[in-house]
C-alpha cells in the first residue's frame, strides 16, 4: 500500500508541473471541490518550473492544454469534466470542451508489427496497397487508409503500443484521489467520484479491445437500418481483432469542415437537425447511441449521407431511463415544470425529503429565460448544465449513467450550431419526442406492454418471492446506486400491483 501510495504522490508531482508550464493552476482555484491549500502547494512545489508563452486568457482552455499534453487518460478526464459544470463550474466546463483527442502518430513499423501479429499475416499478404502515414492519430489509436486484395478500400484502426498500460497506471491515480476524496468529503460522496472514474474505466477498456467497437457499430448499424440520409461503415470481421479493426473506408467531407459542405451544395440546416433527431431516436428509441459525436467522426457523402465513424465510445439508457429522459424534456417543451418534478422525483433523483413545489419552481427559473430567448441564442445544453448545477442545492447525487448522455446531447446541439447558427434544439426535438412520448407512454401502449409483460411476469414470480423473502430474512448493505430514500420493498409493490393488473385482464379477456 505504501509503495502504490509513494507512487501516486510522484504522479501527483508530475501532474503538477504540467498544469504550472501551461498556466493551469489557476483553474483550479474556481473549483469549489478543490481544497484553497492545494492550489498554493502547487505552486509552490513548482516554483521553478517556466510556464509556456502565449498562453489563451481562458483557464477552461488552459487545463485543456495541460490535460492534453499529459496524455490519454487525461484526455479522457477533461472530456467527462466538461460534462460536469456543476462540479468544475459552468466556465471551466465549457473551456475543457475545446479538448481535442489528438496526439502525435506514433511509427508505422510498430503500427506494422502490431497488424501483422495481431492477424497473423504481413501486411503485403494482406493488402495491395497500405498508407504508411495515418490519416488521423487519437489518444487510443491511429487509423491508415489502405487497399485489401479484391481492390475494396479500407480503414485500419491500430491500438498505440503500450496504451493498456498507461491507461491502468493513470487511472489508478484517478481512483486513488476519488476514493481519498469520499472518504474525507461529504460533497465528493454525493458528487460519487468513484462511480464517475469507474465510469471513464468502463468506456475507456471497451475502447480497447476494437473487437467490442466492431460490434457496437455492428449493433448501431442494425438499429438504423431505414434510417433516411444516415447511415454506419461495413465491418471487415476477418481482418479485425482486438487491437486491430478493419472496415469500409468513407469517401466525403468531415462536418467539421463548414465551408466544403456549403461548396458542395449541401443543406447544412437540414444536415444539423438530422444529425441531433438521429441521436435521439437512437438514445430514446433505441436506448443505444453513439456517443462521440464531435465535428471529425461524421462524414457527409456526395449524397448528402451522414455516415458515423468511430464507435470506440458508446452509451447505453435503460428502458426506464429512456422514459424519465423523454418525461424530462418534453415537460421542459411544454413549460409543464410540475411534470419535470414529478419525473425527477419519481425517478429517485431528487430525495422526497425535499420540496416537490421549490423544485418545480427550480426548474422554471432555469428554463423560463431560456425558451425566451431569441432562436440562435436557445440552448438544450446549457439548460441541462444548469439543471445539473441544482444538484446541490437539491441533494441530488450524481447519475453517472447520464453522463455520456448530457456530454453527447451538448455535442450533438453544438454540430447543429456549427452547421447553421439559427439551429434551435428544440424545435428540432420537439418531434422526435413527441413521437417516442406517443409511441411510449400512451395508455393503450402501457396496457399492451402489460398483457405482453403478463406470461414472463408469472413465470419469474416464484423466484421473485423466494428472493424477496430471503432479502428480508438477510438484509444486505445499502448500495449506492440505491436512492437512500426509497423504500426497500419498493421494486416488489409495481410488481404486485402489474399481476394484480394483469390477472383482472386476463378474466376480462376470457369473457
Amino acid at each position: 500500500m505504501a509503495v502504490h501510495a509513494i507512487g501516486h504522490f510522484f504522479q501527483l508531482f508530475l501532474m503538477a508541473i504540467g498544469l504550472r508550464r501551461f498556466g493551469a493552476i489557476r483553474a483550479l482555484t474556481r473549483i469549489d471541490l478543490v481544497p484553497a491549500w492545494g492550489p498554493r502547494l502547487l505552486r509552490i512545489l513548482t516554483f521553478y518550473v517556466p510556464r509556456r508563452r502565449r498562453l489563451p486568457e481562458n483557464d477552461g482552455e488552459r487545463l485543456a492544454m495541460a490535460l492534453a499534453n499529459m496524455g490519454p487518460a487525461y484526455i479522457k478526464l477533461g472530456q467527462t469534466l466538461a460534462t460536469r459544470p456543476d462540479l468544475v463550474g459552468r466556465p471551466i466546463a465549457e473551456g475543457l470542451t475545446t479538448l481535442q483527442d489528438r496526439l502525435p502518430p506514433f511509427e508505422f513499423k510498430k503500427a506494422r508489427a502490431t497488424l501483422e501479429e495481431q492477424l497473423g499475416h504481413t501486411i503485403n499478404e494482406l493488402f495491395s496497397e497500405f498508407d504508411e502515414t495515418p490519416v488521423a492519430a487519437a489518444s487510443i489509436a491511429q487509423v491508415h487508409k489502405a487497399t485489401l486484395k479484391n481492390g475494396t478500400k479500407v480503414a485500419v484502426k491500430i491500438l498505440r503500443p503500450d496504451i493498456e498500460t498507461r491507461f491502468t497506471r493513470d487511472l489508478s491515480l484517478f481512483e486513488w484521489l476519488a476514493g481519498l476524496g469520499e472518504r474525507h468529503s461529504a460533497e465528493a460522496r454525493r458528487l460519487r467520484l468513484v462511480q464517475v472514474v469507474a465510469k471513464i474505466r468502463e468506456t475507456v477498456l471497451c475502447e480497447m479491445d476494437l473487437r467490442l467497437e466492431a460490434a457496437a457499430a455492428a449493433e448501431l448499424a442494425d438499429n438504423m437500418t431505414g434510417e433516411p440520409g444516415y447511415r454506419l461503415p461495413s465491418i471487415e470481421w476477418d481482418m479485425t481483432a482486438r487491437r486491430v479493426m478493419t472496415l469500409e473506408w468513407v469517401d466525403g467531407i468531415r462536418v467539421a469542415d463548414q465551408a466544403a459542405l456549403e461548396k458542395a451544395g449541401h443543406d447544412l440546416e437540414a444536415l444539423g437537425s438530422r444529425i441531433v433527431q438521429v441521436f435521439l431516436k437512437q438514445a430514446l428509441r433505441d436506448g443505444f447511441f453513439h456517443a462521440d459525436l464531435h465535428q471529425g467522426n461524421l462524414i457527409v457523402e456526395p449524397s448528402g449521407t451522414v455516415v458515423a465513424v468511430d464507435f470506440g465510445i458508446m452509451g447505453r439508457l435503460t428502458k426506464l431511463e429512456r422514459r424519465f429522459l423523454a418525461e424530462i424534456l418534453f415537460g421542459f417543451i411544454r413549460r409543464d415544470y410540475d411534470r419535470v418534478a414529478d419525473v425527477h422525483f419519481d425517478a429517485g433523483y431528487v430525495p422526497r425529503s425535499e420540496s416537490h413545489e421549490e423544485f418545480a419552481q427550480a426548474m422554471r427559473a432555469i428554463a423560463d429565460p431560456i425558451m425566451d430567448l431569441p432562436v440562435e441564442e436557445i440552448s438544450a445544453g446549457k439548460l441541462l448544465a444548469q439543471l445539473f448545477a441544482t444538484t446541490e442545492r437539491f441533494n441530488m447525487r450524481t447519475q453517472p449513467q447520464l453522463l455520456l448522455l448530457q456530454r453527447t446531447m451538448v455535442m450533438a446541439e453544438g454540430m447543429a450550431l456549427h452547421l447553421h447558427p439559427r439551429s434551435n434544439m428544440w424545435q428540432i426535438s420537439e418531434p422526435v419526442i413527441e413521437h417516442w412520448v406517443r409511441s411510449n407512454l400512451s395508455p393503450e401502449v402501457q396496457l399492451a406492454d402489460a398483457i405482453n409483460q403478463l406470461p414472463r411476469l408469472i413465470e419469474r414470480l416464484p423466484s421473485r418471492i423466494e428472493r424477496w423473502l430471503a432479502e428480508e430474512d438477510n438484509p444486505a448493505p445499502e448500495s449506492d446506486l440505491v436512492p437512500q430514500h426509497a423504500p426497500r420493498s419498493a421494486g416488489l409493490l409495481p410488481f404486485a400491483f402489474g399481476l394484480v393488473v394483469g390477472a383482472v385482464l386476463l378474466k376480462i379477456l376470457a369473457l
